[in-house]
């Protein structure tokens, strides 16, 4: 291979993202020529209007632009249409196709850590993190319940799944086994910040944030100290991007390589 293929990551914010570090660790050990660029955009048709104007090959999509982007693709995998958002585009000779790594990625490293089949998840989180999750844990046999600031997007979330749903003030009085954070509430550099207050969190024995930087959010360190066991967004993180990777190349990447890039920068005690 004698030129470089690019790739990219389109959202608002991406300067904080780790994307780069990790795609481009795995592209160095696959001995890939890839480069891998953040894009930070306004809208979702200026993701497609890069996309081809700069002969990008594959583009990751994060906040806010992963539902708003499939008006603008020329075609959307099955599973990110049924989820109804998409974080990952191939450009096939200037044809754009959308899909999601999100559900593939949160079940490979939630099954790494816990059963699910038969257990209920509370989702925090109404957006396309959010709906990748309940798509995905319905797949895997578990049951989630959506719970969001905002009822009328929650409810039609959760009617769209066929699944419970409730507001913040009614976690206290849900029952379930893990809480799944998919909110953006708490990432570097607003770490103060939590989706919930600390003393809702003692009914769950499991709490997972799929924040990863910092790797022990606000919401995991009160998680943890209400007794929960906690699992941080780093490994949802490796696997989607990973996942994508896939997409992209056809070939495994390797996934080891990239949690290691994404740890060494974090730090191991959730630096930022």
């Amino acid at each position: 291979m004698n030129e470089s293929t690019h790739f990219a990551l389109f959202g608002n914010p991406v300067a904080q993202s780790l994307s780069p570090l990790m795609h481009g660790a795995a592209f160095a050990k696959m001995e890939f020529m890839a480069t891998y660029t953040a894009y930070r955009v306004n809208d979702a048709a200026e993701i497609v209007r890069t996309i081809l104007e700069k002969g990008i090959k594959g583009a990751s999509v994060t906040i806010p632009f992963k539902e708003t982007v499939m008006a603008f693709l020329d075609e959307v995998d099955a599973n990110a249409s049924e989820i109804g958002a998409v974080n990952t585009i191939i450009n096939r000779d200037g044809k754009l196709i959308g899909y999601n790594t999100d559900g593939p990625g949160l079940i490979r490293d939630l099954a790494e850590w816990s059963a699910i089949r038969g257990k209920t998840f509370i989702i925090l989180g109404a957006g396309g993190a959010a709906r990748a999750a309940v798509f995905a844990l319905i797949q895997e046999g578990g049951t989630p319940i959506v719970v969001n600031r905002t009822a009328e997007k929650t409810h039609r979330l959760a009617d769209h799944f066929g699944c419970r749903w409730g507001l913040p003030a009614e976690v206290g009085r849900l029952e379930a086994d893990c809480l799944i954070n998919t909110t953006p509430l708490g990432m570097f550099p607003d770490t103060g910040r939590t989706p919930l207050r600390k003393k809702s969190l003692v009914r769950f024995s499991q709490v997972m944030d799929m924040v990863y930087n910092p790797v022990k959010t606000r919401l995991l360190r009160e998680a943890h100290a209400e007794g929960c066991a906690i699992r941080s967004g780093v490994g949802m993180f490796v696997h989607q991007g990973a996942e994508q990777i896939r997409l992209w190349t056809g070939q495994e990447p390797p996934r080891e390589i990239m949690r290691r890039a994404v740890m060494e920068r974090l730090g191991e005690n959730g630096g930022n």
